[in-house]
């Protein structure tokens, strides 16, 4: 797929389906490679990329990360089939496991032995049953993992991983897991924000979702944090989750990814104008462009 070095995850339940699509756009125009997006209780994933897919002409739309308990593997199998036979093969198919309190809680189900779950689900895509004309390109699938087991489950079975709240160390650590013939297409946070302080109240509010999940906890925990850094919060690993400063000093900290062995960093953009740091960090041409969200909520 051509999905270039840089592309960008935002939260796109936050806008309306009219403002998705300009946002969509405006990053196609700014020559980022690919846009991600999470699922959680807001739009169906698949839903959300056959509207995306139909408002764009080159970008690559992925889901970061389609839980896998919201639809059986035969319904994903189709999902994936039918977006690139629509798209020219512009959709990339992120699948994981989420987090309890989202699969228990919101949908019912049991959330135990993901790793098992998530190797019987990628079992039964590969059997599942397609009944209408197969794409030229089916694109790829990642896995949005974190640790070593989910993230060698990706190299064996998929076209690679996805791993969000991530360090370069953590990084490396998955290339080397991976090998150097798949993919990893790691997330990060960034903020055009010089003032600490500021900087730090605004990666707070951002990973305050995160900081009682499980699955980050054990993660941040290999990579040398330790339980004090999420319960308190503390300015360490905040400032490894968020990239804050001038354009220079991100650009440099996003390409401690690609030395650690990423080929494509997706930036997920903080603060009070999201467009305005994807113009300037964008790999092409178009800062001075006029904003197409200049009457919507991402003013906000």
């Amino acid at each position: 797929m051509k999905i270039g070095k840089l592309g960008v995850f935002y939260f796109l339940d936050s806008l309306t389906a009219q403002q998705s699509a300009d946002f969509a756009r405006r990053v196609e125009e700014l020559g980022y490679g690919a846009l991600w997006y999470p699922e959680a209780i807001g739009r169906n994933s698949m839903v959300t990329a056959a509207w995306l897919l139909s408002q764009t002409d080159k970008l690559v739309v992925a889901s970061g990360i389609a839980n896998i308990f919201a639809r059986d593997a035969q319904a994903a199998a189709g999902a994936r089939h039918a977006l690139n036979e629509l798209s020219g093969g512009r959709y990339l198919l992120g699948l994981g496991v989420s987090h309890p309190p989202l699969v228990e809680a919101m949908r019912g189900h049991k959330f135990q032995k993901p790793l098992q779950r998530m190797r019987e689900y990628l079992e039964k895509m590969k059997e599942a049953t397609y009944q209408a004309p197969m794409p030229e390109s089916s694109g790829e699938i990642v896995l949005g993992a974190l640790g070593p087991k989910m993230t060698k489950l990706s190299g064996e079975m998929c076209d690679g991983a996805h791993p969000y709240n991530v360090t370069p160390e953590h990084t490396a650590k998955a290339r080397e897991i991976l090998g150097p013939d798949k993919k990893l297409y790691v997330e990060h946070k960034v903020l055009l924000e010089t003032d600490a302080h500021k900087a730090r109240e605004i990666g707070r509010k951002a990973l305050d979702m995160y900081f009682g999940l499980v699955n980050y906890q054990k993660n941040w925990a290999r990579l040398g944090f330790e339980a004090a850094d999420w319960e308190k919060q503390s300015d360490r690993l905040v400032d490894a989750m968020v990239w804050w400063g001038d354009e220079e000093s991100i650009r440099k900290r996003v390409d401690e990814h690609f030395e650690a062995g990423a080929d494509h960093v997706c930036l997920q953009p903080l603060g009070d104008n999201p467009l305005k740091t994807l113009e300037v960090l964008a790999p092409g041409t178009g800062g001075d462009k006029e904003d197409p969200l200049e009457r919507g909520s991402l003013r906000r």
